[in-house]
């Protein structure tokens, strides 16, 4: 079987109403994946491009969560409306979003540079 190029995880994380972070579902992480499923699908990427729920990302705070692999960029703050964007520049040109990009993540209170 080959591998796919690139995999696209998207955080599906819920979280209580109430934490400070929020939570990747409530920011739209459902609808997120749903488009890219449908745009890679439509775009006939599905040999060699895979998009999956993410359990916690651990980046809640940046906004609805994804992060693409094998690069391993960051994005926060993704919509529905960033999707098409992701696709064109980074997936299929392999040019990321610079806009979009979390550059800092913490993890376990180390700051990892991304």
């Amino acid at each position: 079987m080959k591998r796919y190029e690139k995999h696209i995880f998207i955080c599906e994380n819920k979280r209580s109403p109430d934490d400070p972070k929020g939570c990747c579902f409530d920011k739209g992480g459902s609808e997120i994946k749903a488009k890219f499923k449908q745009r890679i699908k439509e775009l006939g990427l599905k040999q060699d491009v895979r998009a999956n729920t993410a359990g916690c990302l651990d980046a809640c705070e940046f906004g609805a969560s994804i992060v693409v692999y094998p690069e391993q960029i960051w994005y926060g703050g993704v919509t529905v409306d960033d999707v098409e964007e992701i696709i064109q520049s980074h997936i299929i040109n392999n040019k990321p979003v610079e806009r979009l990009q979390i550059k800092h993540v913490k993890f376990n209170k180390d700051a990892v540079k991304i």
